[in-house]
């Protein structure tokens, strides 16, 4: 839940001074990539993030740890940075955290199952627009090119109502994630992460769904912010758009710097 006042604009005159009290260079830095560093496009693979948010991070990476927690896998997510942050957590927190290894393997085989069934539950041929992806520890069936996206999702939907055994679905841009059961979150890895670093604060970025485990905390040592307002989230802060990110880091930088 978030906490009772409404969501603020991190750059009004109260939000940015909160900003100043809260950080410092014992704060973790965690990111979401997709809408949140990196512009959403149309072709996922075309992602890229701009110089000037490269710059800034590369700049707080010098400064205080650093954290990726991405829908992607960590290969596709590395492919897209230009820095490797000193945490790199994929597949929504589903791989890459300390001491997950041998329940990775498990996601892994369950994802691995699941695609084998969508095979026949969505025919390649009624596909229309319709990419399956098999990231690794979690599948992602994207529908931002279908003709009729209603449709579309409706027939995902479907399809993975019968998928064995369920997994948890969270629904993003274009997007439906099957996430296996017992897999830790963004919330969860954040969490994990902050003890790894030996953080007893973090600051968080996200813009999707799957942040939204994030904001629902309501952890008093944890900062967040969503990219995009969004009246039903539970981010405390938002930005109005991702052109805001590099802007950001710059103010970020300009605190760690006095600090």
């Amino acid at each position: 839940m978030r906490l009772d006042s409404p969501a603020q604009y991190l750059f009004g005159r109260t939000a940015c001074s909160v900003l100043e009290r809260f950080l410092d260079r014992s704060t973790l830095f965690a990111f979401d990539l997709d809408g949140t560093l990196a512009p959403i496009v149309s072709n996922p693979d075309a992602a890229g993030i701009p110089g000037t948010v490269r710059k800034e991070l590369s700049v707080l990476a010098g400064m205080a740890p650093v954290a990726i927690i991405t829908g992607r896998s960590r290969p596709d997510a590395l492919r897209h940075l230009t820095f490797p942050p000193r945490f790199l957590v994929g597949n929504h927190g589903a791989e890459g955290l300390s001491g997950w290894k041998a329940r990775e393997k498990a996601f892994v085989r369950a994802a691995r199952d699941w695609q084998r069934q969508l095979d026949s539950l969505i025919p390649a041929d009624q596909r229309r627009g319709i990419v399956v992806e098999n990231k690794g520890s979690t599948i992602s069936i994207h529908y931002r090119q279908a003709e009729n996206r209603k449709k579309a999702h409706t027939m995902i939907c479907r399809a993975a109502d019968r998928l064995v055994p369920p997994p948890r679905r969270v629904r993003g841009k274009c997007v439906e994630n099957l996430i296996p059961e017992g897999a830790p979150d963004k919330g969860a890895a954040l969490k994990l992460l902050m003890r790894q670093a030996g953080c007893s604060k973090a600051f968080f970025a996200g813009d999707d769904e799957t942040d939204e485990d994030v904001f629902r905390l309501n952890h008093k040592r944890i900062l967040a912010v969503r990219v995009g307002r969004k009246n039903d989230s539970s981010a405390r802060f938002f930005l109005r758009e991702q052109s805001e990110i590099a802007r950001l880091l710059r103010e970020i930088n300009r605190i760690l710097g006095r600090s």
